[in-house]
């Protein structure tokens, strides 16, 4: 028996819902992060990851969450500032990484972090080819 499809009441088209899209995606992560020059984006722990002078720099943790490299400074101002877009497990509280919920950051904030992850791990080779500064402005939420 064919299902029926419920129509618009303005014209006999079907009425279809658009999710609406709150924060950001894998693919936008992906896009933003292999934007960056020789970023290769390899497995990390079953999951994608991304790299330049083989070091990572940022890996997908599930399909809400990414982690990223930051300084244990500027973290502790990360969580203090929007702690509903960033986090530690138990598993990073050592570690200068912290976890970014895409449903709840910017794209301009992400592209920041992104960058000033990458700029502390590239090589001084590829820093300089590139002409960045790991001593550039840093990546601050809006509060």
């Amino acid at each position: 028996m064919p299902t029926k499809r419920r129509t618009s009441s303005r014209t006999s088209t079907p009425a279809t819902r658009t999710p609406r899209k709150r924060g950001l995606t894998l693919e936008d992560v992906r896009e933003l992060a292999l934007a960056l020059p020789e970023t290769e984006e390899r497995p990390s722990y079953g999951t994608p990851g991304f790299r330049v002078s083989d070091k990572l720099f940022a890996r997908v943790l599930d399909e809400e969450s990414i982690v990223i490299k930051v300084d244990m400074d500027h973290r502790e101002v990360l969580l203090s500032t929007k702690p509903e877009t960033f986090l530690v497990t138990p598993h990073y509280q050592d570690y200068p990484m912290v976890i970014v919920r895409l449903g709840a950051v910017d794209r301009p904030l992400l592209r920041a972090l992104l960058r000033e992850a990458w700029l502390r791990c590239a090589s001084p080779r590829l820093l300089k080819a590139n002409a960045a500064s790991p001593a550039g402005k840093r990546a601050r939420p809006e509060k």
